[in-house]
């Protein structure tokens, strides 16, 4: 779906929520190889049963890249991704939990170089099927003015 919005429209505080996502032993295995990232905490499920989290953790890019992906409902010809802040791994997400995505506009601010555009950034929170937070980060926006500033 395509949704036109300049800069002027965002509001603060808008917010939005996907839909779920269950990860599943596949999406853990095509991540792996696509990464190399072969460790065991994702990987050896025997190995897992003797940590104190007793089974696979999928890895933190994994729940990034799903959950981001999550929110790629629209499509808005005046703004693009500029990149993502403060991203942390809250918690561990297993085989098996289902994921979703709220994103909430938080700060609208002028580019400091170009009239014509300006930063909106877009608090990232995933949470797992209990509600628990799992990831957070903010996601920066490059987003086209309907008049230049100043």
């Amino acid at each position: 779906m395509i949704v036109e919005q300049y800069f002027e429209d965002y509001e603060i505080g808008f917010s939005r929520q996907t839909f779920g996502r269950t990860i599943s032993e596949a999406d853990i295995l095509v991540h792996a190889g696509h990464t190399g990232d072969f460790f065991p905490h994702h990987m050896d499920k025997e190995w897992c049963a003797t940590q104190d989290f007793k089974q696979r953790i999928a890895h933190g890019t994994l729940v990034f890249s799903v959950g981001i992906g999550l929110t790629a409902s629209t499509i808005n010809p005046f703004a693009m991704s500029y990149g993502y802040d403060r991203l942390r791994f809250i918690r561990p997400v297993h085989i098996g939990d289902t994921i979703k995505t709220r994103a909430t506009i938080t700060e609208k601010r002028d580019h400091p170089k170009r009239a014509t555009h300006g930063f909106v950034t877009e608090a990232i929170e995933i949470t797992n099927q209990r509600g628990d937070v799992v990831l957070v980060c903010d996601h920066l926006y490059l987003v086209e003015r309907k008049r230049p500033a100043g």
